[in-house]
C-alpha cells in the first residue's frame, strides 16, 4: 500500500521548463536551511511532471546540507492511519532504540500497525508527539527535508502530524515538499484527509506551486532528447498541440512515432494526427480509471452529449448537481473537457465509451437524445444521436430527423441532411416525398445514387404533379449524372400527361409548374449532340416568359442560350440572359446563373458575366454545392482566358480539377480538365495539357455539345503547339462539321474556322485556308462583336499573300484591340509582324513582334511571347527573356499585395496604403496562396524576394500591421 522512492541520478529531462520552479524550491530549501521552517505544495494535473521536478529538486544543492526523507502516497492508503508518516518517517523509526519515551510512535510507524480501526485519540495524541520528539531530534543535528508525494492518497493523520509539526516549527530547519495531483484534488472533500490537507495548505507557512503545460520551447527541447535531428517547426506546434503540453503524454507520444519510425520533420508532422488520437485514447482511459466510478458515468455522458450545461449531463448521469460538478472539475484539470479538451477527440471519445456494451451505449444514445427533444434543443443536435442508433424505433424519431435534415439543408450542408435521411427512409422505406429529398442532398455529391432515387420515386401510382417535378429534379439530376437521353424521353411524356391534366388555362400554380419542366426540357437538350437541333425547334414554339419567377428565369436563361446559337446579332440573347438574372430578390437557380454567364461571356459582356459567376459560386459556397462549384469555376476559367487573364484563368481551373478529382463523379465531370489543358497550352505546356486530355474517358466527352467540341478544340491547339499540324487541322474540321451536324452555327463559340486557317497558313496552304476564313467571316458577321470580327479578319489575313494580306492583319489588330481579347490581339500582332517582315519591312514589323510580346507576357501567354520574342529577335530587335516562374500568375495588383505582406505589413496597413479595403486584400492575398502554391504569410517572403520581386513597402505613416489575413 505505500512505497518509498529512492532518488533518480539522471533526471536532466525533468528541469525542461520548469527550471523556475526549481529555483522557487531551492529558496525555500535555503530559507529552511536558515531556521525558517516552511512548507510547499506543489499541484499540476496527472504527467505535468510533479514527481520528476521533486526528485530533482531533491538530488539538487539546495538539499545537500539537509536530511531528505522522501516517501510517496498509494492509492487506497487514505484509510490507513499513519501510511503516508509510515513511508515518510520509517527511517527515523528503524534506526532508533526502542526507548520507553518512543514507544507509541515505534508502534505506528511499524509495518501493519493501526490497520482498519482509527487509533484512540490518547494513543494519537501520544504518537504525535513522540514522533515530533524523534523529529525535532534529527533537526537538532541539522536541516530536515520532508518530501511526499501525491498527498492527493493519504491518511488524515498523517497529514494533521505534519500542520502539528509545522506549527511546532518555528525556528527549526525544516522544510516539508508535497505534491498534489490537481484533478484528484477536486474530490478531496469526499475523502476523509480533506479538512487536514485543507488545513496544511493554509498555513502561513505554506505556498502553493501549480505546474503549467509545457511551451512550445520546451517541447522543442524535449523533442531534441528524442531525435538526433532537428525537428521541424510545425512537427513542434503539433506534438504541443496533440498533448497540451503534459510531458508525460509528450514522452508518450514521441517514443510511439520513433517505433513508428517517423521523424521529427514535416512528414512526423502528419504522423501526429494518426497517432496522437490513440496515444490520447489510452491516456484517457487510464486516468478515469483512476477516478472513482460516477466520474466515469459523468465522463461518458459528456462524451455522448458534446459540450453541454451540467444539468443535462447529470440527468444523463443520473447523478446529483454536486456530484456532476466535482466530477466535471476532474475531468477539466484533467484536460478531457470539451472545448479544447481531449475529450473533443473523437478516438478519446470513443475510448471513453469503450467500457459500454453496443446496447448500453444505445440506450445511454437513445436517453440523450430524449433528453435533448424535452429540453428543446435543435433538432439536429437530436439527430445526431438518432443517426448512431441502431434502429429508428420511436414514433417521434422520424420527425426530428426530417427536421434536423431542413434544418441542415438550409444551412448549406446536403451531406448532413443526406445522413439524416437514409435514417427515415430505413422507418418508411416507400416515402416518395423523402427519396426526393434525400435525391436532392444527394446530387452534387453522389449523382447516380440521386438518380437511382428519382427513379424509385416515379412509381405509376404517383399523381402527375408530383411526377412532374420529380421528373424536373430528375432532368437536372440526370446531366450531372449523364442520363440524358432517359432524362429528355421523361420530360417529354411529363409535359404531355401534365398538358391533359391542367387544360389550357391553368392555375398559377399549375402554370408554375409547366414551366419549370419547360426549363429542365430545354436545359436538357441543348446539352446532348443528338438533340440539340430538335430542342432549337421546340424553344421556337415556346412563349417566352417574364422572368417574375424562378422557373420563369430558368427557362428564360435556357431560351437565351437557344437564341444565342441562332447566330444572329447577339442583343435578343444579351436581354433575355440579363432579365433572367436580374432579380435580386428570387433565389435564382444554378442553371440560371451558368446559362446566362455563358450568353453573356459569347457576346463579350464580360463583366456582367463576371457578375453572374460570382453570385453563382458564393452560392455553391454557402450550400456545399461541390459541382456546381466546380462548373462555374471552369466556367469562369474559359472567361478569364478570352480575357487574356491567363493566371487567373489557370488558378480557377486547377482549383475546378482539384475539387472535382476528389469526388466519386470526378471522372464525369470533363470540363474543369478542358479548362486548364487550355490555359496550360497557352502556357507553354502542350504535352501537359495532352496528357490531361487523353485521360477523360471518351463516353464523357462525347456525348455533349459543350463537352466534345471544346476538348476537340482544346486537343486540336495541344497537337498545333507539338508541331503536329496535320493532327491539329484534323481535329478543328472535325469540331467544325460536328457543329455543323448539330446546327451550331455561331462564331465566338469555339471558333475552329480561325484556328484551321492559320494552321493552313502555317503548312503553305494559303489557299485552302480561305475556306475556313470565308466560313468564319459569314457567322462573324451575323454575330458582329468586335472580337468575331477581329478573328475573321485574322484568318483572311493570313490566307491573303502580299499587301491585301497584311492589311486584313491589321484590320484584325484594331478590332481585337477594342475588344477584350488580348491573347487574340498579341496574336494578331504577331501575325502582322511575321507578314511585314516577310514583307521585307523590318522596321514596322519589329514594332508589332515587340507588342505582341510583351502583351502576350502580361497575358502570362508564354508560347506567344516565346514565339514573338523569337522572331523579334530574328528580324534584329532585342528583348529580355521570358521565363515560367509562378510569379508570372500574378496580377499586378496581387503582387503589390503580396510583397507588402511579404515585408511583414498587416491586411489594414495594406489596405489603407492601397486604397482599398481589407476584405479586398483579403481576397488578394488568397488568390496569391492558390497560384503560387503555399499555405501561409510566413511563406510569402521566401517565394518573392530569391525571385527577384522587388519589395514594396507601406508608407511610414500607415498603422503597424495588425496580423489580419
Amino acid at each position: 500500500m505505500v512505497r518509498s522512492r529512492s532518488l533518480d541520478p539522471d533526471l536532466g529531462s525533468a528541469l525542461v521548463g520548469r527550471a523556475d520552479v526549481v529555483k522557487e524550491l531551492n529558496r525555500f530549501a535555503h530559507n529552511a536551511c536558515s531556521g525558517h521552517a516552511c512548507s510547499v505544495v506543489v499541484t499540476g494535473p496527472a504527467g505535468i511532471g510533479k514527481s520528476a521536478l521533486l526528485r530533482v529538486f531533491l538530488s539538487g544543492d539546495a538539499c545537500r546540507p539537509a536530511t531528505v526523507l522522501q516517501g510517496a502516497c498509494e492509492e487506497g492508503a487514505s484509510g490507513e492511519p499513519f501510511s503516508g508518516l509510515r513511508a515518510l518517517l520509517g527511517p527515523i523509526a528503524q534506526g532508533a532504540p526502542l526507548e520507553e519515551a518512543t514507544r507509541h510512535a515505534l508502534r505506528a510507524l511499524a509495518p501493519g500497525a493501526l490497520t482498519g480501526e482509527p487509533p484512540p485519540a490518547p494513543a494519537v495524541q501520544h504518537a504525535f508527539h513522540d514522533l515530533h520528539c524523534r523529529t525535532t531530534h534529527a533537526l537538532s543535528r541539522g536541516p530536515l527535508v520532508l518530501a511526499l508525494d501525491d498527498v492527493q492518497h493519504c491518511d488524515a493523520l498523517s497529514l494533521r502530524w505534519l500542520d502539528f509539526l509545522l506549527r511546532r516549527s518555528d525556528d527549526l530547519p525544516l522544510l516539508v515538499v508535497l505534491t498534489q495531483q490537481s484533478e484528484a484534488a477536486a474530490l478531496t472533500h469526499r475523502a476523509p484527509a480533506h479538512h487536514a490537507l485543507a488545513a496544511l495548505a493554509a498555513h502561513c507557512r505554506t505556498t502553493t506551486l501549480r505546474l503549467g503545460p509545457l511551451t512550445e520551447t520546451d517541447v522543442a527541447e524535449v523533442v531534441r532528447e528524442f531525435f538526433p535531428v532537428p525537428a521541424a517547426p510545425v512537427f513542434v506546434a503539433r506534438a504541443r498541440a496533440a498533448t497540451g503540453g503534459n510531458p508525460r503524454l509528450l514522452g508518450r507520444l514521441l517514443h510511439e512515432l520513433r517505433a513508428e519510425g517517423a521523424g521529427p520533420g514535416v512528414g512526423g508532422a502528419d504522423r501526429i494526427a494518426e497517432t496522437g488520437p490513440r496515444v490520447l485514447a489510452r491516456w484517457a482511459r487510464e486516468l478515469l480509471d483512476r477516478q472513482p466510478p460516477w466520474v466515469g458515468e459523468v465522463a461518458r455522458a459528456v462524451a455522448v452529449l458534446g459540450e453541454r450545461d451540467a444539468d443535462h449531463v447529470g440527468a444523463l448521469a443520473a447523478a446529483p448537481a454536486d456530484v456532476v460538478e466535482d466530477a466535471l472539475t476532474v475531468l477539466r484539470e484533467a484536460g478531457l473537457v470539451p472545448g479544447g479538451g481531449y475529450l473533443a477527440d473523437d478516438a478519446v471519445r470513443a475510448a471513453v465509451l469503450a467500457p459500454l456494451d453496443a446496447r448500453a451505449l444505445s440506450g445511454l444514445r437513445a436517453r440523450a437524445a430524449l433528453l435533448l427533444s424535452d429540453a428543446g434543443r435543435p433538432a439536429e443536435e437530436i439527430a445526431d444521436h438518432l443517426r448512431r442508433l441502431p434502429s429508428i424505433c420511436e414514433p417521434w424519431m422520424p420527425g426530428v430527423l426530417l427536421e434536423a435534415a431542413a434544418r441542415a439543408e438550409q444551412r448549406g450542408a446536403p451531406e448532413t441532411a443526406a445522413r439524416y435521411l437514409y435514417r427515415v427512409l430505413e422507418v418508411d422505406p416507400d416515402s416518395v416525398e423523402v427519396r426526393v429529398r434525400l435525391a436532392r442532398a444527394l446530387v452534387e455529391t453522389d449523382p447516380p445514387e440521386a438518380v437511382g432515387l428519382l427513379r424509385e420515386a416515379l412509381a405509376p401510382s404517383v399523381d402527375v404533379r408530383t411526377r412532374a417535378r420529380i421528373a424536373a429534379q430528375f432532368g437536372t439530376t440526370g446531366l450531372v449524372a449523364r442520363e440524358c437521353s432517359v432524362s429528355l424521353d421523361l420530360l417529354e411524356g411529363v409535359l404531355d400527361a401534365l398538358d391533359a391534366e391542367i387544360g389550357p388555362d391553368p392555375v398559377p400554380a399549375d402554370r408554375e409548374l409547366r414551366t419549370l419542366v419547360e426549363s429542365v426540357f430545354l436545359i436538357v437538350g441543348s446539352h446532348c449532340r443528338s438533340t440539340i437541333a430538335t430542342t432549337r425547334k421546340r424553344a421556337a414554339t415556346m412563349t417566352l416568359p417574364e422572368g417574375d419567377t424562378p422557373a420563369q428565369c430558368q427557362k428564360l436563361a435556357a431560351m437565351a442560350v437557344l437564341t444565342a446559337l441562332d447566330g444572329q446579332p447577339p442583343e435578343p440573347a444579351i436581354k433575355q440572359a440579363m432579365r433572367a438574372t436580374s432579380s435580386s430578390q428570387l433565389r435564382l437557380k444554378s442553371w440560371t446563373l451558368i446559362n446566362s454567364a455563358f450568353v453573356l461571356g459569347l457576346a463579350d459582356r464580360t463583366e456582367d458575366a463576371l457578375h453572374v459567376l460570382d453570385r453563382l459560386l458564393r452560392h455553391g459556397r454557402e450550400n456545399s454545392a461541390v459541382w456546381t462549384y466546380a462548373l462555374a469555376l471552369s466556367t469562369r476559367a474559359g472567361l478569364h482566358h478570352g480575357l487574356g487573364a491567363l493566371p487567373d484563368a489557370l488558378a480557377d481551373a486547377r482549383t475546378a480539377v482539384q475539387i472535382s478529382g476528389a469526388e466519386r463523379w470526378g471522372e464525369t465531370m470533363v470540363l474543369p480538365r478542358l479548362a486548364l489543358a487550355s490555359v496550360l497550352v497557352d502556357r507553354g505546356e502542350a504535352a501537359s495539357a495532352e496528357r490531361l486530355l487523353t485521360s477523360t474517358e471518351p463516353v464523357w466527352r462525347e456525348q455533349y455539345v459543350w463537352t466534345y467540341h471544346r476538348y476537340l478544340m482544346a486537343r486540336g491547339r495541344a497537337r498545333h503547339a507539338l508541331g503536329d499540324g496535320e493532327g491539329a487541322l484534323a481535329l478543328f474540321r472535325e469540331c467544325g462539321r460536328s457543329l455543323e451536324e448539330a446546327e451550331v452555327r455561331h462564331a465566338a463559340y469555339l471558333p475552329w474556322w480561325v484556328e484551321a486557317a492559320c494552321v493552313l497558313a502555317e503548312l503553305g496552304r494559303a489557299e485552302e485556308a480561305q475556306e475556313p476564313a470565308a466560313h468564319g467571316t459569314r457567322l462573324a458577321r451575323e454575330w458582329g462583336t468586335p472580337r468575331v470580327l477581329g478573328l475573321a479578319a485574322l484568318a483572311r489575313g493570313v490566307a491573303t499573300p502580299g499587301e491585301d494580306g497584311v492589311e486584313l492583319l491589321g484590320e484584325a489588330v484594331r478590332g481585337l484591340a477594342a475588344s477584350p481579347a488580348r491573347v487574340e490581339q498579341a496574336r494578331a500582332e504577331l501575325a502582322l509582324g511575321k507578314a511585314l517582315l516577310a514583307d521585307g519591312n523590318r522596321l514596322v514589323a519589329r514594332e508589332h513582334l515587340r507588342a505582341a510580346a510583351s502583351l502576350a507576357q502580361r497575358c502570362g501567354a508564354l508560347a506567344l511571347g516565346q514565339d514573338a520574342r523569337g522572331a523579334l529577335v530574328a528580324a534584329g530587335g532585342r528583348m529580355r527573356k521570358m521565363t515560367a516562374s509562378p510569379l508570372d500568375l500574378l496580377t499586378s495588383m496581387e503582387r503589390r499585395v503580396a510583397s507588402l505582406a511579404a515585408g511583414g505589413a498587416g491586411n489594414r496597413s495594406i489596405a489603407q496604403s492601397l486604397y482599398v479595403s481589407v476584405r479586398m486584400v483579403e481576397m488578394h492575398l488568397t488568390s496569391v496562396y492558390r497560384k503560387l502554391g503555399i499555405a501561409e504569410r510566413a511563406q510569402l517572403a521566401a517565394v518573392l524576394r530569391p525571385s527577384g520581386v522587388r519589395e514594396v513597402r507601406a508608407p511610414r505613416s500607415a498603422p503597424r500591421p495588425d496580423g489580419q489575413g
